[in-house]
């Protein structure tokens, strides 16, 4: 790659971001692609199956005082991908978006770490309404985004706000990603969605038992079952998200059209 990708990856709580994050790092490094994955939810749960374990997080780091370096922070993960956790507020105070921004600044201070990557991936809140949301791209970070959902009406609807959320912030969308739940038509309810708003359904990722068994095991599905066929949906997926890609700003669309395109 010729020069560094930060990719943000959104959708709605529960539709399996840092799922499907985790698995393009590894499938991203296991092609020698040198990957920095950058957690940015309060659950400070998005490199568990790349280190196979929860690690520190920056915000903690940062409440328990003193100065915090990047031994403790930038974590190594399967297959050399560098693992922070940005972390959140204690709970009931502030806004996930002060911890990512801390988090910014400190990479920005630390040239090592961005002088020896290809791809900077961030797993950050779907919610619009939270600073989390918008913190890496008002930064300057991002250069593209992904949206994640499936064919249920409620992804949908969220990733039809997140389109909303990326337009306002001038943000390419790179593409659509279904993460499958076995609804009715999904794969052209999602395909048609990508389509009206301005991108196209660029990974279609069905609903597996290896993905849950992998997870209970604290590995990616590309360390935990390599041969298997969703392994090779995960590294088709990032082939794209690595490769050269002419995103375009999303247009999203009204709510009766979406209602319109989730009953096909």
């Amino acid at each position: 790659m010729s020069q560094v990708k930060h990719v943000a990856i959104y959708g709605k709580g529960g539709i399996g971001k840092s799922c499907t994050a985790s698995n393009v790092a590894a499938a991203c490094a296991e092609k020698g692609c040198r990957v920095l994955m950058v957690g940015c939810d309060p659950k400070s749960d998005s490199t568990i199956t790349l280190v196979g374990k929860r690690i520190p997080t920056m915000m903690d780091l940062i409440r328990a005082g003193g100065e915090i370096t990047e031994e403790e922070v930038v974590i190594g993960g399967y297959g050399g991908v560098r693992c922070i956790e940005v972390g959140g507020p204690e709970p009931g105070v502030g806004c996930a978006g002060r911890g990512i921004i801390v988090a910014i600044e400190f990479l920005r201070k630390v040239s090592k770490v961005l002088d020896e990557i290809d791809l900077t991936l961030y797993d950050v809140p779907g919610d619009i309404v939270c600073g989390g949301f918008s913190a890496p791209i008002r930064k300057g970070l991002v250069t593209e985004a992904y949206i994640i959902t499936s064919g249920e009406y409620m992804p949908i609807y969220a990733a039809n706000n997140i389109c909303r959320g990326l337009k306002r912030l001038k943000t390419p969308l790179a593409g659509v990603i279904c993460n499958s739940r076995e609804a009715a038509a999904e794969r052209e309810i999602v395909e048609k969605f990508a389509s009206e708003v301005g991108s196209e359904l660029v990974a279609f990722i069905p609903k597996d038992p290896i993905v849950q068994m992998c997870e209970r095991r604290g590995v990616t599905v590309i360390e935990g079952a390599p041969d298997s066929e969703i392994a090779d949906v995960y590294r088709k997926l990032a082939d794209h998200v690595s490769g050269d890609q002419k995103p375009s700003h999303p247009e999203p669309i009204d709510d009766d059209r979406l209602r319109e395109i989730s009953l096909i």
